[in-house]
């Protein structure tokens, strides 16, 4: 697989959580993504307790709960529909500040604000505390789809090689009077874009061929290494576990 290559979202620290093997993570962030998902949006309890969960785990990774914030603004065009929701909901209305609100739409918009955020920051310290290489290596151990892990190392791969071509390109545009604010002047663009596929169509037959050449079958050799111990797999059981004893708690209680 494609060494060398980290994401903008990893953070490099030396933590137990850093130290799993990326099956077991992924798995536990499955997991406790279902659970928040079908928890029910009135339990208000359980989502609080899902949010400590989490607090926990990046404090055990060394993860600023500044760097979370900042990079769960992603989610931030979900929020805004979400505040729409209590304006244009039905039924039962409420009065807040002289704002009529559908009770209704108010729930929907704390159900996809609570479970989104969730959801983003556990994906977000998946990716903190995991490179690039082991969530590709980590899903082809889960027997992702072949097919998905050969393309998501390919262009892990030669996702820098594409950006240096598309910086070239755009160097030699504007050397040659190309400037981006005028209208008529897209089509320079749109060649670009043109030309960088078929750069990239044909780079991408030449390394098949080659490989091919070299005795490649379809499946990258995988490296060597020994598969997640019971130990960690219950270590990272711990999260789904803890946040499946929160939902049947509310549930019950």
């Amino acid at each position: 697989m494609a060494g060398g290559h980290a994401h903008p979202l990893h953070l490099a620290r030396d933590s137990a959580v850093h130290r799993l093997p990326a099956e077991v993570k992924i798995v536990a962030v499955l997991l406790f993504t279902v659970v928040v998902v079908i928890t029910p949006r009135a339990e208000f309890a359980a989502f609080a307790g899902y949010a400590a969960l989490l607090a926990a785990v990046a404090a055990a990774a060394r993860v600023p709960l500044p760097w979370l914030a900042k990079r769960a603004t992603i989610e931030l065009p979900f929020v805004l529909l979400a505040v729409a929701l209590p304006f244009a909901g039905h039924g039962e209305r409420v009065t807040w500040l002289g704002m009529s609100l559908s009770v209704d739409g108010l729930y929907g918009a704390w159900n996809i604000f609570a479970k989104g955020t969730l959801g983003v920051v556990a994906s977000l310290l998946l990716a903190a505390t995991t490179t690039m290489r082991d969530l590709i290596l980590g899903l082809d151990r889960l027997r992702c789809p072949r097919v998905f892990t050969q393309i998501a190392t390919f262009m892990l791969r030669y996702m820098d090689i594409l950006a240096d071509d598309a910086r070239r390109m755009r160097i030699a545009r504007l050397s040659r009077g190309y400037d981006p604010r005028f209208l008529w002047q897209v089509k320079a663009f749109a060649v670009s874009v043109g030309a960088l596929f078929l750069r990239a169509f044909e780079r991408g037959e030449r390394v098949y061929l080659a490989m091919v050449a070299r005795g490649y079958t379809g499946r990258l050799p995988r490296p060597e290494g020994a598969d997640a111990s019971a130990t960690q797999w219950a270590a990272s059981a711990l999260l789904p576990a803890a946040a499946a004893g929160i939902a049947v708690a509310a549930v019950l209680r």
